[in-house]
C-alpha cells in the first residue's frame, strides 16, 4: 500500500519525517505558504545555481510542493479534501492554530476515520513556546554534556534534536498504520504527539540512567567517555583519529597493537572498571605511543587486531565515502530510493489543484 501524505510541516523535523516517508515510497504533499513557502527556502547562503537553499534541499526531496493560503475558504476546502483522502498528515503548528483556520485534527480525524495525523511540538501540547534545536539542546541537557570538561556548554553540531524528533514521528506514524491495518483505531490512537523535548530527553539514554542510578548530575567530557577506557580522541603525529575499546578483550588487543606490554599485563588494567579508576594513566601511556607515528599506522594496526577505531574525517572527506548529491542531499538511510528532487514553490500546485491525488 502507498501512502498518501499531507505535510503541513516546515523548516526541519516535520519536512525530515515527511521526507523519509517519500524515501520509503509515500506520496508527498508539501503544503507551503505563497509567496516565501517553508522558511528554510530563505535559510542561506549558500544558494544553488537555481536559487534553491541548501538547507532546504536537504530534507525535501521525494516531495510536491502546492501553494495554498489556508486563510482563504477556496484552499481551506482544497486542503480538506486533500486530507480527506490521505493516510497521514503531518504539521508543527502550535495548539490551536489550525483549528482556526479551518483544520481541526479531531474534527478530521472523527470525519475521517482511518486518517493517522502527527503534531511535533518543541515542548508538548501544553506549550506556546517555539521549538527552536538550539533551545532544546539547552534545555533538555544536551549542552551541559557537550564540550570541554573545562569549556563553556557547546551543543551539537547538526540539529539532532530535530533529526531526532523526525525520525521518532516516523517510526510513530508507520506503528500507527501497522497497527490499522489489523483494526480500526480509536481516534486516541491516530493522533500522535511528538515534542524536540521528548525525543531530546529520551536520546539521553546512559547518560540518563547515569544520572538516575548516582543521584549525580552528569558533566561534560569532551572526547572521552565517562563509563569506557581507552575511549576518547588521540593525536597521531599527522593527524587525530579515535580509538574505541568496548571491551576487556579489544583493550588487550588494543594495548598489543600499540605494543604496551606493560599495560597489556597490567591486572589492575584487565577490566574496563579498572581502566577507568586509572583513566589518566591509561590515556597518558596512549597518547604517548599515538604521537609517535602516523594516523594511518596505527589505524593499519588497530583494524588488524580488531579494535574499533576511525580517522576525525571532515564533512567533505566523510561524505566523498558515501552517495550524496548537490540536488538531493544524502541518500536514505533507510531502505529507500530518491524518486523526485525537491521542488520548487508550487511547482505541482496546478496539477494537484486539477488532479487531486492522481496529480502523482
Amino acid at each position: 500500500m502507498k501512502l498518501k501524505v499531507v505535510d503541513l510541516s516546515r523548516i526541519l523535523a516535520g519536512p525530515y519525517c515527511a521526507m523519509m516517508l517519500g524515501d520509503l515510497g509515500a506520496d508527498v504533499i508539501k503544503v507551503e505558504r505563497p509567496g516565501n513557502g517553508d522558511e528554510t527556502r530563505g535559510w542561506g547562503p549558500p544558494f544553488d545555481a537555481e536559487g534553491e537553499s541548501a538547507y532546504f534541499l536537504s530534507v525535501n526531496r521525494n516531495k510536491k510542493s502546492l501553494a495554498a493560503d489556508l486563510t482563504e475558504a477556496r484552499d481551506q476546502l482544497l486542503v480538506r479534501e486533500l486530507i480527506g483522502e490521505a493516510d497521514v498528515v503531518l504539521d508543527n503548528f502550535l495548539e490551536g492554530a489550525l483549528g482556526r483556520l479551518g483544520l481541526d485534527p479531531d474534527e478530521l480525524l472523527h470525519r475521517h476515520p482511518s486518517l493517522i495525523w502527527c503534531t511535533i511540538s518543541g515542548f508538548g501540547k501544553e506549550s506556546v513556546r517555539p521549538g527552536y534545536d538550539f533551545v532544546i539542546q539547552a534545555e533538555c541537557g544536551w549542552m551541559s554534556i557537550t564540550g570541554e570538561k573545562e569549556g563553556p556548554p557547546m551543543k551539537v553540531g547538526v540539529a539532532l534534536a530535530d533529526v531526532l524528533a523526525g525520525k521518532d514521528a516516523a517510526i510513530a506514524i508507520l506503528a500507527a498504520v501497522a497497527e490499522r491495518g489489523s483494526a480500526p483505531l480509536p481516534v486516541a490512537r491516530r493522533r500522535i504527539r511528538i515534542s524536540l523535548a521528548d525525543s531530546a530527553r529520551a536520546a539521553l539514554t546512559n547518560v540518563a540512567q547515569n544520572v538516575l542510578v548516582t543521584s549525580l548530575d552528569a558533566g561534560r567530557w569532551g572526547n572521552a567517555h565517562p563509563n569506557l577506557v581507552p575511549y576518547e580522541l588521540f593525536e597521531a603525529s599527522d593527524r587525530p583519529l579515535v580509538i574505541a575499546v568496548g571491551s576487556d578483550a579489544q583493550w588487550k588487543a588494543c594495548a598489543g597493537a600499540l605494543e604496551l606490554g606493560d599495560l597489556a599485563d597490567d591486572e589492575s588494567l584487565a577490566t574496563n572498571a579498572g581502566r577507568v579508576r586509572n583513566r589518566s594513566r591509561v590515556v597518558a601511556a596512549v597518547s604517548r605511543r599515538v604521537r609517535e607515528k602516523s594516523a594511518k599506522h596505527w589505524i593499519q594496526r588497530l583494524e588488524a587486531a580488531g579494535v574499533p577505531c576511525g580517522l576525525v574525517k571532515s564533512v567533505r572527506e566523510a561524505l566523498d565515502s558515501g552517495d550524496a548529491s548537490p540536488v538531493t542531499g544524502v541518500r536514505p538511510s533507510v531502505p529507500g530510493s530518491v524518486r523526485l528532487r525537491p521542488p520548487k514553490l508550487d511547482e505541482h500546485g496546478e496539477a494537484i489543484r486539477a488532479l487531486r491525488w492522481r496529480a502523482f
